[in-house]
């Protein structure tokens, strides 16, 4: 009996350390990716999937890299450097497409009726001046970070809507145009309400108006990934986006739907502080990260006729080759298609 019962240790023993070792194993093996952003309360799905641990259960191990524009991004994932990233689509993420570079595999933020969206802002003196609506920055300074990025084309459709002109000034940086907006050095800019209020708020900046009123179910940001990645590593794009969709889920649920009451959406502001307004006390954050709350698509769904919209406007500004095609851009294989 008790040499029946050694060996029932011993083995107990052997499958516990065998366990250990499979488990050792799996870690080690988990898929090293890089994923970017940029600091807005609109990418927060990323923060989420990454400090609840919904990559590490889906077998990625993720690095956040930070940019502050879109086209640097679209660059990085071109380069290797980045393996998936939500950003606006630009002039250089179509051109990056069409060398067969970069696959947009999903949709983001999105304007919705009824959420609070991106605002149209004046700085003041031009709001003294008189311009009180989008109609009055005919003529007027507007800007933009780079030639053909969503700023851009953002502004392009509202001038054309109102029929104005506008004078594009590219300044490379957000933080670049937030500070040429507040001392007047240009006339308008649109960007997502967590920075859009805060700044009107000031004093220095006017709101007056909306984009959801040019541009209804706009999609404002895509998620993509290299053409390699989505060809060839299928596997892991797909574990990636289910561990993205989770983190909207838990966003959608606790900022949009407030399931969790004030102490769901209280622990969802501590989370994305984590990324967002950093040099700010929480509490001073709180309002702007809760301003910033905008639709992420569930499931990453993507607006094809958005980005069709998008396309077609890059094509006739002659920011991309006239024979850029959807079908380039977009692969459609992985998530719901909105039509």
């Amino acid at each position: 009996m008790k040499t029946t019962l050694k060996i029932k240790l011993i083995a107990i023993a052997l499958v516990t350390l065998l366990a250990s070792g499979f488990s050792t194993v799996s870690i080690a093996e988990n898929d090293k990716i890089t994923v970017g952003a940029l600091r807005f309360t609109s990418h927060a799905a990323s923060f989420v999937a990454y400090e609840r641990g919904y990559f590490e259960e889906a077998g990625l191990t993720v690095e956040l890299k930070f940019f502050q524009a879109a086209q640097p991004m679209a660059v990085a994932i071109a380069s290797g450097d980045v393996d998936y990233a939500v950003t606006a689509i630009s002039g250089g993420l179509v051109s990056l497409a069409n060398k067969g570079a970069i696959k947009v595999i999903g949709g983001a933020l999105s304007e919705e009726p009824g959420i609070d969206g991106q605002k149209v802002l004046v700085s003041d003196a031009a709001f003294q001046s008189g311009v009180t609506d989008v109609k009055g920055l005919d003529g007027k300074s507007f800007g933009i970070t780079q030639s053909g990025s969503s700023f851009h084309y953002m502004a392009s459709k509202m001038a054309e809507a109102e029929g104005i002109e506008l004078k594009f000034k590219p300044l490379q940086k957000v933080g670049a145009i937030i500070g040429a907006l507040k001392s007047g050095q240009i006339d308008g800019w649109s960007i997502v309400p967590h920075i859009a209020k805060p700044l009107a708020g000031s004093g220095a900046v006017h709101m007056v108006g909306n984009v959801a009123d040019y541009l209804p179910n706009y999609q404002v940001t895509t998620v993509f990934t290299s053409t390699e990645n989505a060809m060839d590593n299928r596997d892991q794009t797909e574990r990636f986006l289910s561990a993205f969709s989770k983190g909207v889920d838990d966003y959608s649920a606790a900022m949009i739907d407030q399931s969790g009451g004030d102490a769901g959406m209280d622990e969802m502001v501590d989370l994305i502080h984590k990324y967002v307004y950093t040099d700010r006390p929480r509490e001073k954050a709180a309002p702007s990260i809760i301003n910033g709350t905008m639709r992420v698509n569930k499931g990453a769904a993507l607006n094809i006729a958005s980005v069709q919209d998008q396309l077609d406007w890059f094509i006739a500004e002659g920011l991309v080759d006239a024979d850029s095609s959807i079908d380039t851009l977009v692969d459609r294989s992985y998530v719901d298609i909105i039509e």
